[in-house]
């Protein structure tokens, strides 16, 4: 089953794009005048700065403005230039918002999936984020986007995935929830988890399959029928399986945690991060410090789940509802409490949730919260960027990737100039420039 549908996922993107550029193919050598730089790296602002760039690389910053010979000059001079943004809570495959999530899930097959995929990674790209941690969908559909991706047959930010999300049956990640036992689909039982030693194997066969880290669900969710989000759903032996597995393959683990046992429980543990957060209390905070967790905090998520219960309750299934109005309004004191006590925040925004592109939207959120603007940026940048363990990304010097945003106006006036991204370079190439898009 596995094989087939990898072959159609792969026959989908190719059919359903054209080839944007060769895996091998170089840039032109650019130099980006910076009227004001936020260069990811160092606090504050820069003026008057030149961004060298070759091939898919920066290779030089420089005080003022130069024109290296044979170099493309793009002028930014009236603007602002920062890092490419980083979300590290998306789901490419997923929109809740095109109609009945229940419906979706038996009427879009894979190939669907795919194809939607392929629109939203391209959005996602045009809004400024070059860089995302996809964490839940089809295994197999999103190794592929991200080998499609990699390999320049479609555009869409760098990708780093983790396939099915590992659930306990009826927890957060069964799809099967609220359906006739009868029906099913075989992907279904794809991350579905039930004591030690299934955890130990469905983390080896993701690892097998090509995923970047694992996402475990040891607590109910939202968007899902029947299941509290205060309970821990998953044992904590479960949850050391998969930890120690999964890190012994050098892969990260993502919890979705919304009660403050499991964040509690699955941060001494050892989680790489805790996705949400939403109950989490100043001994969760503690201990999240102790072991070095992140919070990815996903606020637009939250507020667009209490839009949809307020105004569009049919588009949930049962107990969604409820669950989104009492849920939804406290992760914004969440996050100024975590970054308060001094956690550390990653830049996430589950993404799928709510409409591909507006991922800037989570800025605004974040600073009404009480998080100054500055400290909202660096989470998509050294936040996001660290806890994917990838330092090319996040940050603009030499020896990173030219993966470069810029603004009209500064970001840190108005945080809400990030839903406003003018221009857009990602790996050297220039995918948006003056508010239009080049792919």
């Amino acid at each position: 089953m596995k094989k087939t549908l990898l072959a159609g996922v792969a026959l989908a993107v190719t059919m359903a794009c054209t080839p944007i550029m060769g895996a091998t193919a170089l840039a032109r050598d650019y130099v980006i005048h910076a009227g004001h730089l936020i260069d990811g790296v160092n606090a504050g602002e820069r003026s008057n700065v030149s961004i060298l760039v070759h091939d898919d690389q920066i290779t030089a910053v420089q005080d003022g403005f130069v024109t290296p010979a044979g170099a493309e000059v793009v002028d930014l001079s009236q603007g602002t230039v920062m890092p490419g943004l980083i979300d590290a809570h998306v789901h490419l495959t997923l929109d809740l918002t095109k109609g009945n999530a229940l419906l979706q899930s038996v009427t879009h097959s894979a190939f669907d999936e795919t194809l939607d995929g392929v629109g939203n990674a391209r959005l996602t790209l045009l809004a400024g984020f070059t860089s995302v941690r996809d964490v839940g969908g089809d295994t197999a559909v999103v190794v592929a986007l991200k080998r499609a991706q990699k390999a320049g047959t479609i555009p869409g930010p760098r990708m780093w995935v983790s396939g099915s999300i590992l659930s306990p049956t009826g927890g957060h990640g069964d799809p099967a929830n609220g359906f006739d036992p009868a029906l099913a689909k075989p992907e279904w039982q794809d991350g579905i988890v039930d004591g030690p030693d299934e955890a130990v194997k469905k983390v080896r066969e993701h690892f097998r399959e090509g995923v970047d880290l694992i996402k475990i669900v040891p607590s109910g969710g939202v968007a899902s029928v029947g299941d509290d989000p205060q309970a821990q759903l998953m044992t904590d032996a479960e949850i050391r399986a998969v930890v120690e597995t999964a890190h012994t393959l050098h892969l990260p683990v993502a919890a979705h945690a919304h009660g403050a046992q499991a964040i509690d429980h699955a941060s001494a543990i050892g989680v790489d991060s805790i996705e949400h957060g939403s109950f989490a209390t100043p001994a969760s905070y503690a201990i999240m410090k102790q072991h070095g967790t992140y919070l990815v905090p996903t606020l637009i998520a939250g507020a667009t789940v209490v839009e949809f219960a307020q105004k569009h309750p049919e588009l949930l299934g049962p107990s969604m509802a409820e669950k989104a109005l009492a849920v939804g309004p406290i992760m914004a004191k969440n996050l100024y409490g975590a970054w308060k006590a001094g956690v550390r925040i990653a830049f996430g925004t589950d993404a799928g949730v709510y409409h591909h592109g507006q991922n800037a939207r989570e800025f605004e959120l974040m600073v009404k919260a009480g998080m100054p603007a500055a400290d909202a940026l660096r989470s998509s940048f050294t936040g996001a960027a660290t806890l994917i363990g990838e330092s090319r990304i996040g940050a603009i010097r030499p020896g990173a990737f030219a993966d470069i945003v810029a603004t009209d106006k500064d970001p840190l006036a108005d945080i809400t100039e990030l839903q406003r991204v003018r221009f857009v370079m990602q790996g050297g190439r220039i995918v948006k420039d003056h508010g239009e898009p080049r792919i």
